[in-house]
């Protein structure tokens, strides 16, 4: 014997069936809807070009100091601007604008000439000084500076540079460095430790 009440519910779950499956259908043509075709990739055009760009002119990339170690500001480069114009922006010091965002230089005070000079994939700086009489941050501000720079030949990234540091009043063979992600600089074949 059947009683009334269950008869109702087994009725009322019979007429919402074609409501659920109406609606698992119409989820599901969503979903294909939304996959990948079995084409496969199809191309979409040339990959995005240029660099850094302001009205179409490149950006110095110069590092200055953080609470956080060095951190690169970008300004309008001159044109034909390479590692020299970048390393004598960064000797200028920080604008009023960044210093008004925390940015410093750890680079002796004073009027000091760093000259550059770029070829194929490295950058040979000459210093005033010698490394162990700067901050290791001020090193990491002149390498990176240098590194960053447009007009390197055959740089692809600043991580790529090899920076050959040339010291004040040393014969010796220059002191082969790079520039990290971080903005710390670190010999040549050396992962700088954190």
């Amino acid at each position: 014997m059947t009683d009334k009440h269950t008869t109702g519910r087994t009725a009322r779950h019979r007429s919402r069936l074609p409501v659920l499956a109406a609606a698992l259908l119409t989820a599901a043509a969503a979903l294909a809807g939304c996959g990948v075709s079995d084409t496969g990739p199809v191309a979409a055009g040339a990959p995005a070009a240029g660099g850094l760009t302001v009205e179409g002119s490149e950006l110095l990339r110069v590092y200055f100091v953080t609470p956080q170690g060095a951190w690169p500001a970008t300004r309008p480069a001159p044109a034909d601007a390479g590692p020299q114009q970048a390393l004598n922006a960064l000797l200028g010091g920080p604008t009023a604008a960044e210093r008004a965002r925390g940015l410093d230089t750890a680079l002796p005070a004073g009027s000091h000439e760093v000259r550059a000079r770029a070829s194929s994939g490295m950058v040979d700086l000459y210093l005033p000084w010698l490394v162990a009489e700067l901050d290791s941050v001020a090193v990491s501000q002149l390498v990176c500076t240098a590194a960053a720079a447009p007009g390197v030949p055959g740089a692809n990234a600043p991580v790529d540079v090899v920076v050959r540091v040339h010291e004040s009043g040393l014969a010796a063979d220059p002191w082969e460095v790079m520039c990290d992600e971080t903005g710390t600089a670190a010999p040549r074949g050396r992962t700088p430790s954190p």
